[in-house]
């Protein structure tokens, strides 16, 4: 169904992010699958770093709902698969574990429960770690990176070490490691990975130098992440005398849910898509406002982020001129 003209609208200065509340459906009775692959790091005498795997629906996973034992303690959304609980006491045992749930309001079962044990911790410490050094760092197949660094010298007391990709942290590892192994890549694609020591009071350190790795592209693997069978019509609402652009396309192929688009019209950003709860499955239709004038020529251009964060290849550049309606 096409949205009414009000509900999309053309900003030439700054993005306009709409978010579309998608509703469950009464008919879904199956729960997701059990999310997987969860590990639990204590990131201070504090707090805890808890990731997982995606879990998989047959409609769609709406968002995530994290444990402490038996208790609720964070909901997260679906396109996220780790998360820092604060909080905790120092010195303190605790176990966490994940269920999916869909926009039904079906949950899937726990996942694996993990235990964690906080740090000791000083509470005059207020002196952050040394910056770690020497990271490097190689591809591990299409879709993975292996990270390597080394301890700070004449530094102690460091409780884990924080990855980040971007500026934004995606890993968690305990203290006494130098090496970890980050998944969830695309093939064919640069990144940037720098690392940070935290120390049981929470006291983070300096991020050390950035390291550039490139996946490459793996047997079978499609590096292609622009939406599918993208194309633009138009019409004229005659009541009002303005014009839209009726965009159409499928998500691209990718492993995961997409949160949302960009749309650009001449080279520029004008309307950023969000949905809010559940991403449309197949086909999804936008109308762009587009003015009063005929005869004006537009081209547009839209891009998905992907489940990993990043933005996804550009569609075709495709062109459309005000007029009349389109038969």
């Amino acid at each position: 169904m096409r949205r009414t003209p009000t509900q999309v609208a053309l900003v030439t200065a700054t993005a306009l992010t709409l978010v579309a509340c998608g509703g469950g459906d009464d008919k879904d009775s199956q729960a997701p699958s059990a999310p997987t692959g969860l590990s639990v790091q204590a990131g201070s005498a504090l707090s805890a770093h808890v990731m997982w795997e995606q879990a998989k629906d047959n409609v769609a996973v709406s968002g995530y709902v994290v444990y402490r034992g038996k208790d609720k303690v964070k909901d997260v959304p679906a396109d996220t698969t780790m998360v820092d609980i604060a909080d905790l006491k120092p010195s303190t045992a605790y176990s966490f574990s994940v269920r999916a749930k869909d926009a039904a309001g079906n949950l899937s079962p726990h996942s694996e429960e993990k235990p964690v044990t906080t740090p000791a911790v000083t509470a005059e410490d207020k002196k952050a770690p040394a910056q770690p050094v020497k990271l490097r760092g190689k591809h591990d197949g299409s879709k993975g990176a292996e990270l390597t660094w080394s301890a700070p010298e004449k530094d102690e007391g460091i409780t884990s070490y924080d990855i980040l990709q971007g500026g934004s942290k995606i890993h968690s590892v305990g203290g006494g490691e130098t090496k970890a192994k980050v998944t969830g890549l695309r093939p064919g694609t640069a990144y940037s990975f720098t690392l940070q020591a935290r120390d049981a009071a929470g006291n983070t350190s300096p991020a050390s130098d950035p390291v550039k790795i490139s996946t490459p592209k793996g047997p079978g693997d499609d590096p292609d992440t622009a939406p599918v069978s993208f194309k633009v019509e138009r019409h004229k609402n005659v009541k009002e005398g303005v014009y839209y652009l009726d965009l159409s396309w499928l998500p691209p192929e990718v492993d995961g849910q997409v949160p949302s688009y960009e749309i650009h019209l001449n080279g520029k950003l004008t309307t950023t898509l969000v949905w809010g709860n559940k991403p449309p499955v197949g086909k999804t239709t936008e109308s762009v406002f587009a003015g009063k004038k005929p005869g004006v020529s537009y081209k547009v251009k839209i891009r998905a982020k992907l489940p990993d964060g990043e933005w996804g290849s550009f569609s075709p550049e495709l062109t459309m001129v005000t007029g009349e309606a389109t038969p």
